[in-house]
């Protein structure tokens, strides 16, 4: 069977190494970039989420608890950098409590093992400088260099006999009894073709299949600050704060990086383009596109004061910084300095509600991943055997 995926982030790039360890595929995977993971796969912060807080029975619980094992299966296998360190979540109050013991439920009900709550004590060892009301750990989750995932994955496609094609923009497609051309004059056919391609997903449903999506995606751009040298002291592994339920973003945490460095971030704001990566990166087209959408308007309707409160963590630094010191009191304004930024590709239906899940939709020999943000990286080999097995065997 010849197969060719579209977008070579971490997702198609899996789905191209389960699909060419079979000799009876033939896979073609086409980047638009000059490298593999060059948006979203290669910009997210390296954490192997274990399924704690997604709802029980969802594919992304479901995906990222089988996911984090084969990822690290993956690792161990390719001797790519990874370590399973754990991770602390913080409550600061008793409605916060609350919603950790709720998180702490759906994390049990997902199979997690070894959740449990650190007595002040243990907390004061493992994580010095956080304040907690109330701590849960989770043991099973970690950090990994996806870049070298990636680039992993990508070898081993080339070695099974397939292909990875960089700078290659796919423009146009050709069905013909059955069979899919890609861009004019191109003479290979092939029986199914695969959409990964995050921020571009849903532009790209519309353009290849002529159909309308109850969707769009919305760039959210998250924006990083780094520890300094002197201020690494302060974490030593992973700290996140209890989730607000409503909304799929983790909220400000402090992340040690598998190469030692440690970030504090992100926040979640409205990119003034696809892919724009700094307050600078403008896309008037994008722009009108995402902001005339009703859908988008009845969200900031919903949750103006969360929009702006996220905001104002972009453009004032201390506003950033006074959601860190909620974990970490200690910190101060010189002991980070401006990090990375990535954009998450977050659908949001056209009743304003952000898709929770992923989501995949099928036309002709077309299968389009539409919602696939985090924790996607994590479970990115499970993604492939759940579109495997259930839209091509």
């Amino acid at each position: 069977m010849n197969i060719a995926i579209v977008g070579g982030g971490i997702v198609g790039l899996a789905l191209g190494y389960k699909l060419s360890r079979d000799k009876a595929n033939k896979v073609h995977v086409y980047e638009k970039e000059k490298e593999v993971g060059f948006h979203q796969s290669g910009r997210n912060s390296g954490v192997l989420h274990c399924g704690l807080a997604y709802k029980p029975g969802s594919l992304k619980a479901k995906l990222a608890v089988s996911g984090i094992k084969q990822m690290i299966k993956f690792c161990q296998k390719y001797k790519v950098n990874h370590d399973i360190c754990g991770k602390i979540v913080v409550a600061n109050d008793d409605y916060e409590a609350q919603l950790l013991e709720n998180t702490a439920k759906r994390g049990k009900d997902n199979g997690l093992i070894g959740l449990k709550y650190l007595s002040s004590e243990k907390l004061k060892r493992r994580e010095p400088y956080v304040s907690s009301y109330k701590t849960l750990l989770v043991p099973e989750e970690g950090i990994v260099d996806y870049g070298e995932v990636m680039l992993s994955m990508k070898a081993s496609i080339i070695n099974s006999g397939g292909d990875v094609f960089l700078n290659t923009k796919i423009d146009n497609i050709k069905e013909k009894k059955n069979f899919i051309y890609i861009n004019r004059n191109s003479s290979i056919s092939y029986n199914i073709i695969i959409y990964t391609t995050g921020l571009q997903s849903d532009i790209n449903f519309k353009k290849f299949t002529n159909n309308k999506l109850n969707a769009k995606i919305i760039p959210f751009r998250g924006e990083y600050y780094k520890l300094q040298e002197h201020a690494k002291k302060l974490i030593n592994h992973l700290v996140y704060p209890v989730g607000n339920p409503k909304f799929p973003f983790l909220g400000v945490h402090f992340t040690r990086m598998i190469n030692g460095d440690r970030e504090v971030g992100p926040n979640a704001v409205l990119a003034f383009k696809r892919e724009g990566y700094k307050n600078t990166d403008i896309s008037v087209y994008d722009m009108v596109d995402y902001l005339g959408y009703s859908g988008f308007l009845k969200f900031i309707g919903k949750n103006f004061s969360f929009c702006v409160n996220e905001f104002s963590t972009s453009i004032l630094k201390s506003s950033f910084l006074k959601k860190t010191q909620k974990l970490i009191p200690d910190i101060t304004n010189n002991d980070i300095i401006a990090g990375p930024s990535g954009v998450r590709a977050q659908g949001i239906d056209s009743s304003g509600n952000l898709m929770m899940d992923f989501e995949i939709k099928t036309h002709n020999n077309q299968i389009h991943i539409i919602n696939a943000p985090s924790p996607a990286a994590t479970s990115a080999l499970s993604i492939a055997d759940h579109i495997i097995k259930n839209y091509i065997d």
